[in-house]
């Protein structure tokens, strides 16, 4: 929190860096304008809240993330996510569902910033990630097909529409598709030049000019290009900034778990930007403030009755592109924003609806992340098959429940893995020099000091594994056997039970168990729990400053109780 209090408070823009971010901010309103409305298409609601969102989240954002450079606004996959969570509420009652869902997710991104969640991305695969992301590119290729050619289908699926465009493609409109791929190719072929950035622009403007002039009533075209859709045909974008709009109690429930999967989506996206994004002295954001900062650019937008918005690695790359120097650029983008509502807005409403499909397909094809898919395919087997179950579920079933189960692959994969690699191996103490590791016997040998080191993870999946691997005791007598726990700040209650179930077979057979590098936290979970008074507390040797020091007490200790407490073979060999 007094990170985020110094943050605002050197709000003060510098003014060597003043024009810099001036032109930067310029530029990204330019450019995210028509992207922004596709991305309203993309959920499934009025082109003119996509504007909006830019106007809040953009500057909102700015303010409360750690990230100093961080664009969050619009992007594919939240609005993907957020019309694939809209889908089975009624066109005249989306907008309210669509702020309560913003207001959630917001609420829920808060939530994960204030208690410092950022840790928990790490339990999300970059298998699981790398086919979502391909998945939602696909979707927005696929989706935007229908547009770009007039096409009419009865599905929902974009798959399905897609495959129904294919069997039928005779059915497609002719001017639109000709504006669609026009449009297209005109992308293309700028992104390859100097004047790249400003691509989707230029684009958008040509195929605009163009269809005035072909549907001018003079011309013989304007019979054929006069039906082409356009912004206008779906909406009428106001002249003014968005309205005061309060969530319906209504849609909570309904939109719980649209909003779970994506503020997820969010998050992700933005730790990308956070970790990949330095500021600029050098160091990298703190992940969990950003989460704070795109809950409350959020929770802001709900009001406007605007899309999720999230960090978006394109507009980042975008506004730093440009010459952005602080967060001031973010701020002045969404001040340009509102301003080219404010005077724009007829000519916007002129922009056809096959050239905002065309813009959207392009970015669906900068969203295919093909090297890191290659990557995960040649990794492994499970690797490549978690990346692409959920890529099949992000284009079979609805997004939201494509999201939770790639999380549930990412943690069901994190413990399949932990579990399956954890090995127990044997330190034999040597004379002089340091110890040398190997298999650990398949008996614990009677009358001996045996020392065990685990390499891997203690938590409840691994510990019938250790259990397995741990020497057997039915044929052992007077064996000593110690664990080395070092660098274990607590023990699970499945491991304790390993351990309660192993010294009591050892102490059966007159031998003893002991714990090696203990942290004291670990020796007050023993004792909480009563595993202490089983164990005995001369079983347990803390952790030392010095590595091997506790190592050394053990083996000592061992040796002479074995030497005090000779067995009975050894006592008649003594005598």
């Amino acid at each position: 929190m007094e990170q985020l209090v110094a943050t605002t408070q050197n709000l003060k823009p510098e003014r060597r860096h003043l024009v810099s971010d001036l032109v930067a901010g310029l530029t990204f309103a330019i450019v995210n304008v028509p992207q922004a409305m596709g991305h309203a298409l993309l959920a499934t609601v009025n082109p003119i809240v996509g504007i909006y969102t830019l106007m809040i989240a953009v500057p909102v954002g700015a303010i409360f993330t750690g990230s100093v450079f961080m664009n969050v606004s619009t992007t594919s996959a939240l609005s993907v996510a957020a019309g694939s969570g809209l889908a089975d509420v009624p066109a005249n009652q989306r907008m309210e569902a669509l702020a309560v869902m913003v207001l959630l997710v917001g609420v829920i991104q808060l939530l994960a910033g204030l208690f410092r969640l950022g840790f928990m991305l790490r339990f999300v695969s970059n298998a699981v990630m790398v086919g979502f992301l391909n998945g939602v590119a696909v979707l927005i290729i696929l989706g935007q097909l229908g547009d770009l050619t007039g096409f009419s289908s009865p599905y929902q699926n974009s798959a399905a529409r897609a495959l129904h465009l294919l069997i039928n493609p005779t059915q497609v409109v002719v001017p639109t598709t000709i504006i669609g791929v026009l449009t297209l190719v005109l992308i293309v072929a700028l992104l390859a030049t100097r004047w790249g950035r400003f691509a989707f622009i230029i684009a958008i403007a040509a195929a605009t000019l163009l269809l005035a002039i072909l549907s001018n009533p003079l011309l013989p075209s304007a019979a054929m290009f006069g039906e082409v859709p356009t912004v206008g045909d779906i909406t009428t974008i106001p002249r003014s900034l968005p309205r005061l709009v309060l969530p319906n109690p209504s849609f909570v429930l309904p939109m719980l778990v649209p909003a779970l999967s994506v503020a997820i989506i969010g998050l992700i996206q933005g730790a990308g930007v956070s970790q990949g994004t330095p500021n600029p002295d050098g160091k990298l954001p703190n992940v969990s403030r950003d989460f704070f900062g795109q809950g409350a650019a959020n929770l802001a937008t709900s009001f406007a009755g605007g899309l999720p918005a999230g960090g978006s690695i394109s507009g980042t790359a975008l506004i730093m592109g440009a010459g952005a120097r602080s967060r001031w650029t973010n701020i002045f983008a969404g001040l340009f924003v509102a301003l080219v509502v404010l005077a724009f807005a007829p000519l916007v409403e002129w922009v056809p609806m096959p050239a905002l499909a065309a813009l959207l397909i392009v970015a669906g094809f900068q969203g295919l992340r093909v090297e890191q898919a290659v990557l995960a395919w040649r990794t492994g087997r499970v690797t490549a098959a978690v990346m692409v179950i959920t890529f099949a579920a992000t284009l079979l079933v609805p997004l939201q429940f494509a999201v939770l189960l790639g999380v549930a692959l990412s943690i069901v994969l994190h413990v399949v893995r932990a579990s399956s690699k954890v090995v127990v191996t044997e330190w034999a103490l040597q004379p002089n020099g340091f110890p040398i590791e190997r298999e650990p016997p398949r008996n614990a040998p009677s009358n001996q000091f045996t020392l065990l080191y685990v390499y891997g993870s203690l938590f409840f999946a691994t510990a019938g594994t250790i259990e397995e691997m741990l020497p057997k005791v039915d044929e052992s007598d007077r064996a000593v056997v110690a664990i080395i726990v070092r660098g274990e700040p607590e023990l699970g209650s499945t491991f304790m039970n390993v351990i309660q179930r192993y010294a009591a077979s050892l102490k059966a057979r007159n031998g003893r168990l002991m714990l090696v590098g203990v942290d004291p936290a670990v020796r007050d979970q023993l004792a909480r729990t009563g595993q202490l008074a089983i164990i005995g507390a001369d079983n347990l040797f803390m952790a030392k400053p010095l590595i091997g020091a506790a190592m050394n007490e053990a083996a000592q200790a061992a040796f002479r109780w074995l030497e005090e407490n000779p067995g009975p073979d050894q006592g008649e060999e003594g005598s």
